[in-house]
């Protein structure tokens, strides 16, 4: 039987002897939440019941509540504006200024991670919870809203509250007689934001696309942004995504900037501002600071055990709309990162390093990160695949096509990908994989214009036209490392015209996806709001989140969210007794809703939900929530 990582750190075997017990063995037993315990031999897999055994429940439409299983308890743990440690309390009146905000949880939970402490520990009592949040509601995070709502009373402050309620939140949390606590004070305690200060590696780092006057070294950036999903390294950082960044620039004008700044802007969709943040700082106006846009869309790496180290934006993984990094690690030990681009006709990326992880903890090992190849998918119709190496002077990436060296390759790696013939997807999100089989799943969350005029029509990938439900791609690999791979749609989702072939509880809109240490897939939903509950999309009501038994396909509902709400991140403890799920914009008005006449306003912030409070001058509040077996035991088991 392979030694853990523990018994080969205590022993401190070489990296020979490491990889004599197998680099599989290591992370198994090393990082719970990405590479699972153990790898546990599944007997009699093709029986559902031995990886679910919990009872489904039904379809919710319009309950604001969370809802689980008969026999789980479901407990609201982290909200936003809770403190991350001694800070100050949350007013539901949204009076927090600015400053208290810095030392809140942000808005709009969505990835979350478990670290064990103390650091080479593996325990499931005590721990830190790491969590991106997105973006936010400007309607309920101020009193009378924000730019687009009292436009006059926009104010520095407000945009800073903004800025600080983006990010990271770092939080300890400790089992206490079966109940989970957060500790307070706490010295892991951190929050990043869209102001923190991060240092820039790897090739792009000091180049001319990254420079602007405030860093002509184009080495440090302020900043992180639009935090959608994350990835754990198996030395113990975390990484944070930065997606849709392009939403926080303007453009007011495109005079000044050359031919090539104007078609790259077109293609990162560099134009309208969710926000106002340039009214007041003015990095945010791309007219007036056209690097600026570069130093966003990459993976953000930092030491979640270590509050006073700096985070790192890795730029050799790629700039685009990270959804969220998957790693798995080949036989010689290379680290292979796995990231999709979150847009409509958008790619699949890995990322291969040059050198191998030793299998020992620490931060340093993040440098793996800085050296090696950026690819990018093509998917065969004949159920084979290829993965693009994106190195400057091969392929269409040459000085001739407009590409000046590497850097400008991984700045513009959507404009590299177009040029080398990758597959355009419906909305590659988040990848997971498999703990024993090392299989890849890509959820495919929607795509409404393939096949619409002057669109790429279906293909054997993509497999519908106006892909309103999404689905999911399996990729099989011999090893991480390998550039070939086969592929084949591992479920397709909804239920239009019986072409669904979800076997079990339907669903719409796949998003989230992660396998825990016994394999099973835990799935969820992001129907926006915009089709929640209304025509094709009422059958699915809230959205949820569902196990998955991947060699029967078997699917069960596992738990539904409150109104308005996307279903995004989800984390268990090592021992699979605990479970983390996040609640994101709850709040948001379902379409069923809207045309009943409901409108949220920041008079009334609470129109379509008040949870997780249900106070009667409440707002709504994205949340963690913990979950439980009433009695104890694994989770879905």
């Amino acid at each position: 039987m392979a030694k853990t990582i523990h018994e080969l750190i205590e022993l401190q075997l070489s990296r020979r002897k490491v990889m004599q017990y197998g680099v599989g063995a290591v992370l198994s037993s090393l990082v719970p939440n990405a590479f699972g315990q153990a790898k546990m031999k599944l007997e009699n897999q093709g029986e559902a019941s031995k990886l679910l055994g919990f009872k489904a429940i039904p379809v919710a439409h319009l309950l604001d509540e969370v809802i689980v299983p008969e026999g789980y308890v479901a407990e609201v743990f982290y909200r936003w504006g809770d403190p991350i440690s001694d800070g100050t309390t949350f007013k539901m009146d949204a009076s927090n200024s600015a400053q208290d905000q810095l030392q809140q949880a942000g808005m709009h939970h969505d990835a979350i991670q478990f670290y064990s402490l103390p650091r080479k520990g593996y325990h499931s009592d005590h721990g830190l919870l790491v969590m991106n949040h997105e973006y936010i509601d400007a309607q309920i995070l101020h009193a009378d809203g924000g730019i687009f709502d009292a436009p006059e009373n926009y104010t520095k402050e407000k945009a800073r509250k903004e800025q600080y309620a983006h990010g990271v939140s770092v939080i300890e949390v400790r089992k206490i007689e079966d109940n989970w606590q957060i500790v307070r004070p706490s010295a892991y305690a951190r929050r990043l934001h869209a102001t923190t200060a991060m240092a820039i590696s790897g090739i792009a780092s000091g180049s001319p696309l990254l420079k602007t006057t405030a860093d002509p070294l184009g080495q440090e950036i302020l900043g992180t942004l639009n935090n959608c999903a994350n990835g754990m390294t198996p030395w113990g950082t975390y990484l944070t995504c930065e997606e849709n960044f392009n939403g926080y620039f303007v453009l007011p004008t495109d005079k000044g900037l050359s031919k090539k700044q104007r078609h790259a802007f077109k293609r990162y969709a560099i134009k309208q501002s969710y926000y106002g943040w340039h009214q007041h700082d003015e990095r945010f106006d791309a007219s007036q600071h056209p690097n600026e846009p570069n130093r966003f869309g990459w993976v953000v790496e930092f030491d979640p055990y270590d509050p006073n180290s700096m985070p790192t934006k890795r730029t050799a993984l790629g700039r685009f709309s990270h959804e969220n990094v998957a790693i798995n690690i080949g036989e010689n030990g290379r680290v292979a990162c796995y990231s999709g681009d979150d847009a409509q006709f958008e790619y699949v990326y890995k990322f291969i390093s040059n050198k191998p992880w030793d299998g020992t903890q620490g931060a340093h090992h993040g440098a793996l990160l800085d050296e090696g190849v950026l690819h990018v998918a093509r998917l065969d119709d004949d159920g084979r695949g290829l993965w693009i190496p994106l190195i400057f002077g091969h392929e269409n990436l040459t000085t001739e096509q407009g590409f000046d060296d590497q850097a400008d390759i991984l700045v513009h790696a959507r404009l590299a990908a177009d040029a080398v013939g990758a597959t355009a997807m419906d909305r590659p999100e988040w990848v997971s994989i498999h703990p024993n089989t090392s299989d890849i799943f890509i959820s495919m969350t929607n795509n409404s214009q393939r096949g619409n005029a002057g669109k790429l029509a279906k293909s054997a990938a993509n497999p519908r036209d106006n892909n309103q439900f999404g689905h999911i791609i399996k990729l099989v690999e011999d090893d991480a490392t390998s550039t070939e791979f086969e592929w084949n749609v591992f479920a397709l989702a909804g239920d239009e015209g019986g072409e669904s072939t979800i076997k079990g509880d339907r669903y719409a809109n796949p998003d989230g996806l992660m396998f825990d240490s016994r394999g099973v897939l835990w799935l969820q939903t992001d129907v926006s709001a915009s089709k929640m509950n209304a025509g094709k999309f009422t059958q699915f009501g809230n959205n949820q989140m569902l196990a998955v038994d991947p060699q029967t396909k078997e699917t069960r509902r596992f738990l539904t969210g409150p109104v308005g709400c996307e279903i995004t991140g989800v984390v268990m403890t090592p021992d699979l007794t605990t479970m983390w799920v996040n609640i994101q914009h709850p709040g948001d008005v379902p379409k069923a809703l809207k045309n009943q006449g409901v409108k949220k306003s920041p008079a009334k912030p609470n129109a379509a939900s008040n949870w997780p409070d249900h106070q009667a001058n409440g707002r709504p509040r994205s949340a963690t929530v913990v979950i439980r077996k009433e009695g104890g035991g694994v989770i879905g088991s």
